[in-house]
């Protein structure tokens, strides 16, 4: 196998798996199966591969540091983390990828892979990779096709053609969704595949093939990408122009559209993740066909998703196909046919100006976590975790004041113009507009309870002056 470079999209919302996947923290960066999250699992997936080198990640810039520490935690390093200022579709966000790519090997294979797939058999699914290189390498544009295993309606289909290798065919036609007759017949004709989403080709075939099937999309990308400017271990790009990109799936704006498409089909235990449902397709279940995860207890139960969280017990009586999800600040309870409503849900809570499908009670920053545990009218209490030898930016806040209270650790405090140490059970005041900073000088997590008392209690209360994370 030539070069391959793995191509990792970041960029989805996830708002089907509501309450648990949220705007600040989606479906891919959660532990939904196992422990890794299902962004460490691609990338993982992706060592195993021949000739694999470091991945190119595109992402959204409010999920920056979120990508940064789960590859960390992976150990793997090197990876280019492209920070799309605005989401354009895949089209766009594959277009940045190949861009820099192509900028040090036009020749070099990428693997364009979402985020938040799920592959139970990664033997086939690495086997596959290898029969579709030469495709590749011979100029076809490769998209992988998942072997029907239902008349599943809530998939694209790609029809094969003739034969173009042992193991690749040609694309005959790329189907939207069907109902349910339309699905039964594409299954029995035995001439489809579902639609992966998972991409195999040049740096250089896929931007010639972009700009002859897409030049609009090609030629405003190419103007994004001339802004890239590094920023820590990312890379930025202007928004105005990003602004200025058309918004296209590479299946509109290419596959669809060129004639040099292949498709090679697999059987992997592939899943999207797509619905509750479709997580409880893939979990292992218990004699009764139920799916748990947390405190769970389970009686008269059968065929049934139920998903606690930490010092929570959810229990259960006279349910049969049903879907029970609780978060410290949202339950969801839903038929499992019914599911895919859930963005309807979403989309009344954003209408209503809620918050709850925008972040979790717990928030996580690139210096450790927040959880905020009570809040009232004019006060809020938070439990803040820092990790070892993180720092907070130097701030100040108009409208409240704050207690810290160590719980254990060992803080550094910066108050207005005094620098001083907390150890656990010691405390301190922090007065409103007074400028002030938390770092941990230790070597374990610093653990507080913040109370924060004011008119306004906003997260948008913060005026930061120095911040090694580049928010300043």
């Amino acid at each position: 196998m030539d070069m391959l470079i793995p191509v990792i999209l970041s960029g989805g919302s996830g708002t089907r798996l509501w309450p648990l996947s949220r705007k600040n923290r989606p479906k891919q960066f959660l532990a939904l199966m196992g422990e890794n999250t299902l962004f460490q699992q691609t990338v993982l997936r992706t060592t195993k591969l021949d000739q694999a080198q470091a991945p190119i990640i595109v992402c959204s810039e409010d999920h920056r540091f979120t990508v940064a520490e789960q590859l960390q935690e992976l150990r793997v390093g090197g990876a280019s983390i492209l920070l799309e200022p605005a989401a354009r579709n895949t089209a766009p966000a594959i277009a940045l990828a190949a861009m820099q790519a192509a900028s040090s090997d036009p020749e070099a294979l990428l693997l364009v892979l979402p985020a938040d797939h799920l592959i139970g058999d990664e033997a086939s699914f690495t086997d596959a990779v290898r029969r579709a290189a030469p495709l590749a390498a011979d100029g076809w544009l490769v998209t992988f096709g998942i072997r029907p295993e239902a008349p599943e309606t809530g998939f694209g289909y790609i029809k094969r053609a003739e034969s173009v290798s042992p193991d690749g065919f040609k694309v005959a036609q790329f189907v939207e969704k069907p109902d349910s007759a339309t699905a039964e017949r594409y299954v029995a004709s035995g001439e489809f595949d579902w639609n992966s989403g998972m991409f195999l080709f040049k740096a250089g075939r896929f931007l010639d093939e972009l700009k002859a099937c897409s030049p609009a999309i090609h030629d405003a990308v190419a103007s994004v990408y001339a802004t890239a400017k590094p920023d820590l271990d990312f890379v930025r790009f202007d928004k105005t122009a990003m602004a200025a990109v058309p918004e296209d799936s590479i299946d509109y704006a290419v596959m669809e559209k060129t004639k040099h498409a292949a498709v090679v089909p697999v059987s992997c235990r592939w899943s999207d993740i797509g619905s509750w449902s479709a997580l409880w397709d893939a979990s292992e279940k218990d004699a009764d066909g139920n799916a748990t995860q947390g405190d769970v207890v389970t009686y008269d139960t059968r065929n049934t998703l139920v998903r606690s969280h930490d010092r929570h017990m959810v229990a259960t009586i006279g349910l049969d196909d049903v879907v029970v999800i609780s978060t410290p600040d949202a339950t969801l309870v839903a038929s499992r046919d019914k599911v895919q409503h859930v963005k309807q849900v979403v989309d009344g809570l954003n209408r209503a100006g809620r918050s709850e499908h925008l972040a979790h009670r717990q928030v996580y920053r690139p210096w450790g976590s927040y959880d905020s545990i009570d809040m009232g009218e004019r006060f809020q209490v938070k439990r803040i975790v820092v990790k070892p030898g993180s720092v907070l930016s130097l701030q100040m806040h108009h409208h409240r004041a704050e207690h810290w209270i160590v719980v254990s650790g060992t803080a550094e405090v910066t108050c207005g113009e005094k620098v001083f140490l907390l150890t656990e059970n010691q405390s301190t005041y922090i007065p409103l507009g007074v400028t002030h900073r938390l770092r941990n000088v230790g070597k374990v997590p610093l653990e507080l309870i913040e109370v924060q008392s004011g008119s306004y209690l906003g997260e948008d209360d913060i005026v930061r002056f120095e911040d090694v994370y580049g928010r300043a």
